[in-house]
């Protein structure tokens, strides 16, 4: 039976538009991409208001380059499968941690074979070593790295299906029509996906040649969608890892140390704490001493009851001044002298903030003799799996390793601290353990935003900007895991291996959008032995601040209007739209009451252009305002946001992606340091580290979506805080008159709460909150 002819395509753009994939071998049909290059950023326009600044590399390749063509090499293993019931199967090599990639990915598939993305089955892939770059989730990349091979199975996929269709029902090809699962022809002949399945599959595997549906026709894309689990989640009925149910894996508690990275030297009673009711195992391991009993609650009690000595940890006796002194002490001198009255200044302070997610860090794990099996919420999968390899002293192939929903990352989840500490006490116990931290494991002992100054000196003449300097420094930023792939991961942990991955990322990523002459950035990071990742926005938050800080000051030393200033030298006319928009949603300029006032913020990554007006309420009444063991302060009463992130593919999922850099971007402004003292972190969980509380919301937040047409998805994980971040600072100062010099603002004020001990490690959980309900 030979195949039937299709129609020559008549759209002068397919050769854009026309991909190479494969038919795999297999009994049903399963298929899998190939990439081929695409340009999605044009180079930016300089301003003619403005002296153009050269380029930057992130204006010609950022880290979503980066990352796109590291996976580019194994996106054929990338596989979309078609069942025998008529759906599709994909399992997606990345995480979804509450960011809603499950279900735009459904929607991608979806609306490339024209289904329904209920009938998209996505689940997460296990680790997956023979993807070396291509199973991360980080730096926003996901759906731009996923996007194209994922549209192009699913296109090869319908393709297969359509001619199937044609050889069944003897009809040509493009005289049919496929919807919801079901290829319609004429005189209304229709035939299942689940008919088909069988014979569109493919016995050898060959590469295929497909075009895919251009943008004008899409009708799942750009709509909005409701997370898949968001029922569960509001229901109660969301199975996360602690709801897991692996036989005989019972609840497993660390005894971690008073002091940062505290290890344990011996333990006193753990003959004692053995006997307690429902304690299983107690063994001393390298993070602490493991409990395992029967019920959570009985592990904690006997990790409290344990007596422990400890050594004093990697930062004993410091505090945040000290640790500050030591970040100024590496900072590299401005070059361009200064010149009087044409110099504008500014040297900010940045102090550590919680890297915590809402879910604390989990694992479930099963060590046998010679295999190993865990569960756990992981980004980046293979590293983990080979750090666990030799920790186990056992071959990559005998570990198993599940990657499971998580409650929230914020980058902790790139490193895998819980299931490799979970594999550790499995091995040591012969027996399943279902591993969890507490928040105060959490706050005092888990990854933090390192604290960094950032000191800026721009060099104003006449109404140009002839060079802007800023010098960023830092305590280290932990990038261990690497690319995704064992080698990168070995590279960074090698001696000066860190400082090229920090220089990687800092270029790819950081990106001065004004046309402000000579322009300089440089990084110097100093490792204080601190627990550190990428926390949601690596770098972009203390840079934005400090540089829309400056930029505001600025525009005040030429005499100029912020928004007036900013519009003046952006570098094109897109990062100018995001802009106007904040600017004309937020009536910005309009009078205000003393105390009050508005602030901007611009920043540009991810392939996209963010803008943010605030308004903040500094008023005695308002920061005065008495909550229990709460800090009140400054409020944030409005926040107006636009960005252009290129092709959307769920509106809904994008702006609850930007409410959430928001309120981070309002906290890391304004409340949510960690104090560090007598080398320990004191804040014990979330009740005692202020993240925006409800009292701190802006009660009139509106996000805009601009649109100028570009093919495809930028990212939007990280957007919505570098840009938040600059316009609270701006809005305060604007209604303070005073120019903050460190963050959070409130970081200095007195503690509104009593610090617990740090022995024991566990607080006791509050019994009475009725008491406090209003």
């Amino acid at each position: 039976m030979s195949a039937p002819t299709r129609a020559r395509e008549k759209r002068r753009d397919v050769s854009r538009r026309r991909f190479l994939g494969y038919l795999v071998a297999a009994p049903t049909l399963v298929v899998a991409a190939e990439l081929g290059r695409q340009q999605l950023f044009a180079p930016p326009d300089a301003s003619a208001a403005a002296i153009p600044s050269p380029p930057q590399t992130a204006d010609v390749y950022d880290l979503l380059d980066a990352i796109r063509d590291s996976s580019r090499p194994t996106a054929n293993l990338i596989k979309v499968e078609v069942n025998r019931d008529g759906t599709v199967s994909f399992a997606l090599p990345r995480s979804d941690n509450g960011q809603g990639i499950i279900t735009s990915t459904a929607m991608i598939i979806a609306e490339e074979m024209d289904l329904d993305p209920d009938q998209v089955h996505v689940t997460l892939a296990d680790s997956r070593p023979e993807l070396v770059f291509n199973q991360l989730t980080g730096g926003s990349s996901t759906t731009f790295s996923t996007f194209t091979p994922i549209r192009v199975a699913a296109a090869i996929a319908k393709g297969r299906l359509l001619d199937a269709a044609a050889h069944m029902l003897g009809q040509d090809v493009d005289t049919l029509t496929s919807r919801s699962g079901l290829i319609t022809g004429a005189g209304g002949s229709a035939i299942p996906f689940s008919d088909l399945t069988e014979a569109a599959a493919s016995d050898v595997t060959k590469q295929v040649e497909v075009a895919l549906k251009p943008r004008e026709e899409f009708t799942v894309i750009g709509t909005e969608r409701t997370k898949a689990d968001a029922r569960a989640i509001v229901t109660g009925k969301k199975e996360f890892l602690a709801d897991m149910q692996v036989p005989d894996a019972l609840p497993t508690v660390i005894c971690r140390g008073p002091y940062l990275n505290s290890e344990p030297q011996s333990v006193e009673n753990a003959d004692e704490v053995r006997n307690m009711p429902g304690v299983t195992d107690v063994e001393m391991v390298s993070t602490g001493v493991a409990v395992r009993a029967k019920t959570t609650g009985q592990a904690i009690d006997g990790v409290n009851a344990l007596r422990v000595q400890w050594d004093g940890g990697t930062v004993e006796g410091e505090n945040d001044e000290s640790v500050l002194e030591k970040v100024r002490a590496a900072e590299l001198p401005l070059a361009v002298p200064s010149v009087p009255g044409e110099t504008v200044e500014g040297d900010f302070a940045f102090y550590f903030r919680s890297n915590s997610a809402l879910e604390t860090n989990a694992a479930i794990a099963d060590v046998r003799e010679d295999s190993a099996e865990i569960w756990s919420a992981l980004k980046i999968p293979i590293t983990v799996q080979h750090d666990i390899a030799e920790l186990l002293g056992m071959p990559v192939s005998a570990v198993t390793l599940h990657v499971v929903e998580g409650g929230g990352s914020f980058g902790r989840r790139l490193f895998g601290d819980a299931a490799k500490e979970a594999a550790e006490v499995s091995q040591k116990m012969g027996k399943p353990v279902s591993l969890v931290w507490t928040r105060a494991d959490d706050s005092r002992q888990g990854r933090t935003h390192p604290m960094a100054t950032s000191r800026i000196r721009a060099v104003v003449s006449g109404e140009s900007v002839v060079s802007f300097e800023q010098r960023h420094t830092s305590v280290t930023t932990d990038f261990g895991h690497g690319f995704g792939d064992a080698v990168t991961a070995a590279a960074a942990k090698a001696p000066l291996g860190q400082v090229g991955v920090s220089e990687a990322i800092w270029e790819l990523t950081q990106n001065t959008p004004y046309d402000f002459g000579a322009q300089t950035r440089t990084l110097t990071e100093v490792d204080l032995r601190f627990n550190t990742c990428s926390m949601r926005n690596v770098y972009s938050p203390d840079v934005c601040t400090a540089r829309d800080l400056i930029v505001d000051q600025i525009a005040a030393k030429m005499g100029k209007d912020s928004y007036e200033f900013r519009r003046e030298f952006l570098r094109n006319d897109a990062m100018r739209a995001v802009l106007d928009k904040v600017a004309e949603e937020g009536n910005w300029g309009r009078s205000m009451e003393e105390g009050t006032a508005q602030g901007l913020g611009f920043h540009v990554e991810y392939k996209s252009y963010a803008a943010c007006l605030v308004e903040i309420d500094c008023r005695p009444e308002t920061v005065n305002r008495e909550v229990r063991s709460a800090r009140t302060g400054p409020r944030v009463t409005k926040v107006v946001f636009a960005s252009d992130g290129g092709l959307i593919i769920n509106p809904l999922g994008y702006r609850a992606q930007l409410m959430g850099g928001i309120n981070d971007g309002i906290a890391m402004t304004l409340t949510s340091g960690l104090h560090l003292e007598d080398g320990h972190f004191i804040e014990a969980s979330w009740d005692n580290y202020f993240y925006t509380r409800q009292w701190n919301t802006p009660l009139d937040m509106q996000i805009f979506i601009v649109d100028n047409g570009r093919p495809e998805p930028g990212g939007v994980g990280e957007l919505g805080v570098a840009p938040t971040c600059g316009a609270v600072a701006n809005a305060y100062a604007r209604a303070t008159g005073t120019v903050p010099e460190y963050f959070p603002i409130l970081h200095k004020e007195p503690l509104p709460f009593e610090p617990y001990p740090t022995v024991p490690p566990v607080p006791p959980s509050p019994t009475n909150g009725l008491d406090y309900a209003r």
